[in-house]
């Protein structure tokens, strides 16, 4: 009777040399790139846009292993992260967060590089899609031919240590599939790699002439690319009016659309002018459709008043001072980043007419929002003043006090008592950020994310630099599946804090939620990085390295996990920690006691060991390890389906039929507790076969 199952089936998770130059300006930095092109237009896009399904590859090389000091570059990593914010914004590029793939540093190596351009690009677009690549770092032309540089170029071996433009352009133009293909450079001599001489050749021999492409790259034949601290507090040049033109500059037509003419006339207007046309960017005029979508903000069209509105004068620069370090700015509700007073700021490239600015600070009354008059072609200074101590109502810290008494006792009557002093608090003092916080918080461990994402929300709305809430903001998310947001919300986070080891944690969640597993592991290594005893790190990034089949080290985070979130060894002393954090973001809507969540995660750890031991055919192993799952949550329906299936396994090995009825039980109980799934469905094709060959 052996062999007449076949019961293997996964979770339901699928596992799936440098020419002459001109002097650049004082206190820059030549960088070093790109360009390619393409061809035929498409119609016209439509005034409200229909954004197309979209993908982008975003590279930013700083530090180099085989160059020397002066080689190194200042700001290309960060431009590469700025550019990956503005791309996945609502309110910019719109591009999903788990379709861009960003590569810093030491993980834009040669390999890594033509995996992307390669593998997963050519994979997952399609003919109606959008795909964006963008390069900051060094570029080379040696023999007539030109290189993007990974960070482990060897500048003796370009040949095989380089990325060639003429495979770049083969990927693009025949591999990587889309109607709208943008290729945006950062680098010296991106012009070289398509010289005017040899254009059409190129683009015949390389590119889809049926595919629309664009290309902007930083400087033309023989110039260089500069980056300078002056720019946003450190850009490269050119990068820095690509980004201020996709969040809204370059939006000539007033519609809230930026269209790939828009921006190239923008970044190429204002870099010549930067540079005192030392750097003049490039495009191709003819071989892309000027209608592509590049971004779009549907609020901007709004506020075309004025001096905005087309065909008026355009961009002054505006130069912000502050008193005061740390102090964070938004523009036009977009954070500029953190300003400190000895470091006044220049952000170029803005759009004459008035402007809304604010300097927060927390624990301090802002300055602002107020307006800002910028005029064309003139530096406008505005100085950020934080000097009033916000001080909390001595009457609202009463309840407030008492609502973190009640809160961190835990278990529901005393989170439900907890919420009404919270709110007292903020009904007393309506700007007390820190009880808006903590009745989010509440309502979170209450297992109602709708109304914590709104006092969330309020707190962050309070103080817009209350990384805390930010975050808790994020969690409450995962809960109600707006993973995108959640992404969102971490990335403000470690764009100010790269080591806040809780954002790449929740950051971690959100990616493995959305299945996509590769950024998920890149997140929960940072995670572990950096709060190495946050034993949710582990366990999350532990999920990812499963799903992308890498089950030696998925087992060792699980078991970090399952060593760090022990409460009843040597480490209970750390309950509060996990209690009061960690374990945020992670809910059912089941139960109100953050014990029970404890329990599940357990369990879920235990599942995934059983999960890879499964898949090693370590099956007695596993069995023992689903079987550990269900002491902790005896209902958990992935503990029961996993143990079925290597029950089966089992029984498919020595055709011992009592391990059938085992794994007959387990099935049922699947059935019982989630019958609508895949999961369930399964399950009643395996009791089919099981009852075909148990004697009833």
């Amino acid at each position: 009777m052996r062999g007449i199952l076949s019961l293997v089936l996964a979770l339901g998770m699928s596992a799936v040399g440098a020419a002459q130059n001109p002097t650049p300006p004082p206190d820059q930095q030549n960088r070093d790139l790109t360009h390619v092109k393409e061809s035929a237009p498409e119609p016209p896009t439509p005034a409200a846009p229909v954004i197309p399904h979209s993908y982008a590859l975003v590279v930013g090389i700083a530090h180099y292993t085989h160059l020397p000091a002066k080689a190194q570059l200042q700001f290309a990593d960060r431009d590469a992260e700025d550019v990956y914010t503005t791309l996945i914004s609502a309110e910019g590029g719109n591009f999903p967060a788990e379709n861009v793939h960003k590569l810093t540093n030491e993980q834009a190596t040669l390999q890594n590089l033509r995996k992307e351009l390669e593998q997963w690009l050519p994979s997952v677009t399609g003919p109606q899609d959008r795909v964006l690549i963008y390069f900051a770092g060094h570029g080379f032309i040696a023999g007539g031919k030109a290189y993007l540089a990974p960070t482990d170029v060897d500048i003796a071996h370009l040949s095989t240590t380089a990325m060639p433009m003429e495979d770049l352009g083969k990927d693009i133009g025949t591999e990587i599939h889309g109607k709208w293909k943008v290729l945006i450079t950062d680098a010296c001599h991106s012009g070289a790699i398509t010289p005017e001489d040899d254009t059409a050749q190129v683009n015949h021999s390389l590119l889809d002439l049926n595919t629309s492409m664009f290309s902007l790259t930083a400087s033309r034949d023989r110039e260089q690319s500069f980056e300078s601290p002056q720019w946003g507090g450190g850009h490269g040049i050119f990068t820095y009016y690509v980004i201020r033109g996709l969040q809204g500059e370059a939006d000539a037509s007033g519609d809230g659309i930026v269209t790939a003419d828009e921006l190239a006339e923008y970044v190429h207007s204002n870099v010549r002018l930067a540079t005192k046309t030392l750097q003049n960017p490039t495009s191709d005029r003819g071989s892309f459709d000027p209608n592509m979508v590049l971004a779009y903000n549907p609020g901007r069209s709004a506020k075309c008043t004025g001096p905005n509105c087309p065909g008026t004068p355009r961009y002054g620069t505006m130069v912000i001072q502050t008193n005061m370090d740390g102090t964070e700015v938004w523009l036009d509700d977009k954070s500029l980043g953190i300003i400190d007073k000895a470091k006044p700021q220049r952000f170029p490239g803005i759009a004459p007419g008035p402007h809304t600015i604010k300097g927060v600070h927390l624990g301090y009354e802002p300055d602002g929002p107020r307006e800002e008059q910028i005029y064309p072609g003139q530096d406008t200074t505005v100085s950020i003043r934080i000097l009033i101590a916000r001080h909390k109502d001595h009457a609202a810290e009463v309840p407030f006090n008492k609502g973190m008494e009640l809160y961190t006792r835990g278990f529901a009557d005393n989170y439900k008592a907890a919420a009404v002093e919270f709110e007292k608090a903020l009904q007393i003092d309506p700007e007390y950020s820190q009880a808006a916080l903590y009745l989010g918080r509440t309502w979170q461990a209450l297992y109602d994310p709708e109304k914590a994402e709104v006092y969330l929300k309020r707190a962050i709305d309070i103080d817009p630099d209350y990384s805390e809430a930010r975050l808790s903001y994020a969690a409450a998310l995962l809960d109600t599946g707006g993973f995108d947001e959640a992404i969102r919300q971490t990335n403000a986070v470690v764009q100010l804090d790269p080591k806040n080891g809780m954002a790449w944690y929740l950051q971690s969640q959100a990616f493995y939620r959305k299945g996509t597993f590769d950024q998920g592991i890149d997140s929960g290594r940072n995670a572990v990085k950096f709060t190495p005893a946050n034993a949710e790190a582990h366990l999350w990034l532990a999920e990812s390295l499963r799903q992308a089949n890498q089950c030696s080290e998925a087992n060792v985070e699980y078991t970090q996990y399952l060593s760090l979130s022990n409460f009843n060894s040597a480490l209970g002393g750390q309950l509060n920690y996990y209690l009061l954090g960690s374990l945020f973001g992670v809910g059912k809507k089941k139960r109100a006691a953050q014990q029970d969540i404890w329990r599940e995660l357990r369990a879920q750890a235990d599942v995934g060991i059983c999960d890879c031991q499964w898949m090693q055919k370590q099956f007695q192993q596993a069995a023992e390890s689903c079987q550990k799952a269900l002491t902790y949550v005896h209902d958990d329906p992935y503990a029961n389906y996993r143990l079925g299936i290597v029950y089966a396994e089992e029984y498919n090995g020595n055709g011992n039929t009592e391990l059938l009825k085992e794994a007959r039980l387990h099935f049922s109980t699947v059935i019982a507790l989630i019958p609508d799934t895949d999961e369930a469905q399964r399950s009643r094709k395996y009791i089919a076969n099981i009852d075909a060959v148990l004697p009833h």
